[in-house]
């Protein structure tokens, strides 16, 4: 059987709370900026630029998503920690990946982006109560509550996902 190459850690699964999946989840959150910059460490130019899959993004623009998503991840929390069950905003993903600062600019602008996002978020986080979790968000796009809980366990994998997307292509074309 043929592996997707856009699900290399397969597709998020929702699992209820526990203690030990949250540091999990919260450690994946935490060490995303380190394994993306390990992921594209002595990629070439041309390799940055190279599709993860055919008709996928170049690895460039995976990591600029990465920091494009995570700052729309950080917003939807702070609002649904501080708001009663916000209607947070959805974007266009394969459009942001077309802008003209992930055309021009370098990885390394979203990987520092990310390292500091990503220590304010995880102090965010780790400052939670478990009912806090409990707390929701409304998603028009996919017209549905999710609890904070939730989101946290897709971007958490959603993490996992991008960095696999980067490894697993440097693995299949033998990028050492």
């Amino acid at each position: 059987m043929q592996e997707d190459l856009r699900y290399p850690v397969g597709t998020y699964e929702p699992k209820p709370y526990s203690d030990e999946l949250k540091e999990t989840w919260l450690a994946d959150i935490r060490f995303l900026p380190q394994a993306i910059e390990n992921a594209v460490s002595n990629l070439s130019e041309e390799q940055l630029h190279t599709p993860y899959r055919e008709g996928g993004w170049t690895v460039h623009q995976v990591v600029h998503h990465v920091a494009d998503s995570h700052m729309n991840a950080y917003c939807r929390f702070k609002l649904g920690y501080t708001e009663e069950n916000p209607t947070i905003r959805p974007y266009d993903e394969n459009r942001w990946a077309q802008t003209s600062d992930v055309q021009i600019l370098p990885v390394n602008i979203s990987i520092t982006l990310l390292y500091a996002l990503h220590s304010r978020w995880c102090t965010f986080l780790e400052s939670f109560t478990n009912r806090d979790y409990e707390r929701t968000v409304y998603h028009p796009e996919h017209k549905k509550e999710f609890t904070l809980w939730g989101l946290l366990g897709m971007y958490a994998w959603h993490c996992r996902h991008h960095v696999a997307h980067i490894t697993s292509l440097r693995e299949r074309k033998g990028w050492n």
